[in-house]
């Protein structure tokens, strides 16, 4: 079938509520095991440094292979690969919850990663081909509402979970859901065509060693013992992924999108995504530190106040999303960051008698700015791309979210490390300057003549 269709009802709605099933448990265990680290530590008699690769070893896994697997979607269909990554998230989950041992369990999570990967790589894909071109933007607001909801319950579920069973059932929920979600799928989502060629099996395997040498370089930095030796992978990465690059030039379909790179519109969404994703993580990882040790906050009322933002996240997405049906995401886009980027700025510049409504607002100020950006912005970027290349621009959709949060986790590591007093503070205004200059990006597209991004859905017969 062609992205011009889209499925009528009521499959739509079964195929998008699968979609969302899958969706959910890979973005959900990219955070959920966090808090049940110290009880894996004790009961797995692992000291809790390793143990921090319950975490690492997901979210690794899930970055490297997210281009290899979208590039696959293209070829294969997107269906296929969804409905792998289920499978395969199936059984990961499920020797997760068996696990007896750290290295068991580890080697687990990497199994998790890799059908998770599968899942977020074609997701965005599968959108494009479930609802017609006039409604895209609301299937992209909704796949970012889910994924703003579930980041945002994702330790408060973990805890409740913690709080009735052991931690071996944060991981054996996703077993029914997946069950379920995998007999949807069978009928409810597009048989999107194969494209037949021959997979590029040593550039899958260079671009795994580029973003896994860059992550593990990256997070090196924000470390005084290992700064050296980021400081040295980082540079190899940059190295390999020129080479990289240079593979991928005059391919048809390459596994790294450098063909869509040519296209302004979607190089400048991809641009726009990483500035906020970053912005984003910088904020989210200081937030906790500044609100108690600047403001004075106790533990319990951090996590209330900063609670405005994933919820204004959440209402703003389904908002945005049909409004870029109608209006250009360059400005949707654009306003959304400026409002981050003030909301970042009015909570640096708070003082020590700050009082809870003066920092609610300014959280909500950021979250309804971020929300109001996602999903305008993730519509630009898919729909910059002809429909048989849409398996890897979801890939680079979800590999530039996850770079971005990568980076940022680092450099406020990198922060606390230079300036351990007032790092908090240092990093809130660093995302602002990110926020910023993501908005610009964003609204360098109207000078495109004639528009770069593609014709508003208000334009065309109602589907």
């Amino acid at each position: 079938m062609q992205p011009e269709q889209g499925l009528p009802q009521p499959q739509r709605t079964w195929a998008i509520l699968t979609v969302f099933f899958g969706l959910i448990m890979a973005v959900l265990d990219g955070s959920i095991a966090n808090i049940a680290l110290p009880s894996i530590s004790r009961e797995l008699h692992a000291d809790p440094a390793s143990t921090i690769w319950v975490v690492n070893a997901y979210q690794l896994t899930v970055t490297v292979c997210l281009l290899p697997l979208s590039s696959l979607g293209d070829i294969l269909g997107y269906k296929r690969v969804y409905r792998a990554g289920l499978a395969t998230f199936l059984v990961g989950s499920l020797l997760c919850a068996l696990a007896v041992n750290l290295p068991m369990l580890v080697a687990a999570r990497v199994l998790q990663g890799i059908g998770g990967a599968g899942i977020m790589s074609v997701n965005t894909a599968l959108v494009r081909f479930i609802y017609p071109p006039t409604r895209l933007g609301r299937g992209i607001g909704l796949n970012a509402l889910v994924v703003g909801v579930t980041i945002a319950v994702g330790p408060s579920l973990g805890a409740l979970i913690l709080a009735v069973a052991s931690w071996q059932w944060l991981f054996a929920v996703n077993v029914p859901v997946a069950i379920v979600a995998l007999a949807l799928s069978r009928t409810s989502l597009p048989a999107t065509p194969p494209q037949p060629r021959d997979f590029d099996y040593r550039s899958a395997l260079l671009s795994a060693l580029v973003f896994g040498m860059f992550i593990l370089s990256v997070d090196g930095l924000g470390h005084s013992a290992w700064r050296i030796a980021g400081a040295a992978g980082l540079a190899v990465a940059v190295v390999l992924g020129w080479l990289l690059v240079r593979r991928q030039h005059g391919r048809a379909a390459p596994l790294v999108p450098v063909d869509l790179f040519a296209n302004r519109a979607f190089t400048l969404a991809v641009g726009t995504s990483f500035c906020s994703f970053m912005a984003q993580m910088l904020a989210f990882i200081a937030l906790p530190f500044y609100l108690e040790y600047q403001l004075g906050r106790s533990l319990q009322q951090t996590g209330l106040l900063i609670t405005p933002w994933p919820l204004m996240v959440a209402v703003m997405a389904t908002v945005s999303g049909r409004l870029s049906d109608r209006y250009p995401a360059s400005i949707l886009a654009g306003i959304g960051l400026a409002m981050l980027g003030g909301g970042l700025v009015g909570l640096a510049t708070l003082g020590p008698d700050a009082g809870s409504l003066d920092i609610a607002w300014r959280m909500a100020m950021c979250g309804t700015g971020f929300g109001f950006f996602q999903s305008p912005n993730n519509r630009a970027m898919i729909g910059a791309t002809p429909s048989e290349r849409s398996g890897g621009a979801s890939g680079a959709q979800a590999t530039t979210r996850l770079l971005g949060q990568t980076t940022g986790t680092a450099v406020v590591a990198l922060l606390f490390s230079l300036a351990p007093t007032g790092a908090a503070r240092i990093a809130l205004y660093v995302a602002a300057v990110m926020a910023a200059l993501g908005a610009a990006i964003s609204l360098s597209r109207l000078r495109d003549a004639g528009g770069a991004e593609p014709a508003r859905g208000a334009m065309e017969p109602d589907a």
